[in-house]
């Protein structure tokens, strides 16, 4: 049990959320809003990346603006539960449009410095976290208008990897998946599955009821469809990985066997190089043009 909040939940604090998928990333996008105001928090955005052509859109983007603005929210936070491997975050873009304080784990320093190293980023990038307005810590609380949240630290996948408990509902990140799907790779640089495991138990020792929201869903062999939502009480009965009798031991052989089975995400090199700027690109050359790295054999 974590003994650093009260888990208990306040029936009158329970967000709206409305969702939005990226279906090229398999990510969930939130804005998740106090039921009193107009106040509200996005949680996860995606800035929409070709790849082949090394093009940039704002269409997942301005999908979210579009709600926000029809709705006639206020943006408070625009809130990362991590650095993503997976897909580039479109959080400039929306404080453009809509304002809102940036936040993430306080661990990003960690995280940034290890690829700043990768990256050979240079003197010029900062590695203390300074992209971002807010950097949390475990116990950390914070507000959405009336609605209360406090911060899970729940490394593994990434050191610096957060889940926002907030009402009745846990945005965990990429710490879990739908049951049928299972757990976080823990492969990658500061990854670690005795630390996931661990943090998993942080999110299990929430109230059965609490609801689940993931960042990414795969659709698990045998299911059709994608899903965005579960419970504490579906996670700790029917996760694959990791439900209720399901050791740490064998957690971590398991996770390690399959990690070493997995291909590197395709989009990790770009993402990674934007995620730690806050969504920035890096710094233009003197002929005016943004590149992107690609390390030739280092991963």
């Amino acid at each position: 049990m974590n003994d650093l909040v009260d888990t208990r939940i306040d029936t009158s604090n329970i967000p709206k959320v409305k969702t939005f998928f990226d279906e090229p990333t398999n990510t969930f996008s939130y804005v998740v809003q106090d039921p009193t105001s107009n106040a509200c928090a996005i949680i996860d955005s995606v800035l929409d990346f070709d790849y082949a052509s090394g093009r940039t859109d704002v269409y997942s983007a301005n999908e979210i603006i579009a709600y926000v603005k029809a709705e006639k929210l206020q943006v408070e936070w625009i809130l990362e539960t991590h650095v993503h491997a997976d897909h580039l975050s479109a959080a400039p873009y929306l404080h453009d449009a809509l304002g809102g304080k940036t936040g993430i784990g306080a661990m990003i320093t960690v995280v940034q410095d290890t690829f700043g190293k990768a990256f050979n980023a240079g003197t010029e990038f900062a590695r203390d976290g300074s992209q971002f307005d807010q950097l949390f810590k475990e116990g950390d609380h914070f507000a959405i208008g009336n609605l209360q949240g406090y911060i899970l630290h729940t490394p593994g996948h990434t050191p610096a990897c957060l889940s926002y408990v907030i009402g009745d509902a846990v945005f965990v990140g990429d710490t879990l998946f739908m049951p049928d799907y299972g757990t976080a790779r823990c492969d990658f640089p500061g990854g670690d599955a005795k630390t996931l495991y661990q943090s998993i138990q942080k999110v299990l020792s929430l109230p059965s009821e609490t609801r689940v929201f993931l960042c990414h869903d795969y659709k698990a062999p045998g299911r059709e469809e994608y899903v965005h939502e579960t419970s504490v009480a579906e996670q700790r009965k029917n996760n694959i990985h990791v439900h209720e009798g399901i050791s740490e031991a064998e957690f971590v052989r398991m996770r390690t066997e399959r990690d070493a089975t997995l291909d590197m995400p395709a989009l990790i090199l770009p993402s990674v190089q934007v995620n730690m700027r806050a969504g920035e690109m890096p710094p233009a050359d003197e002929n005016g043009q943004v590149y992107l790295k690609i390390p030739i054999n280092l991963f």
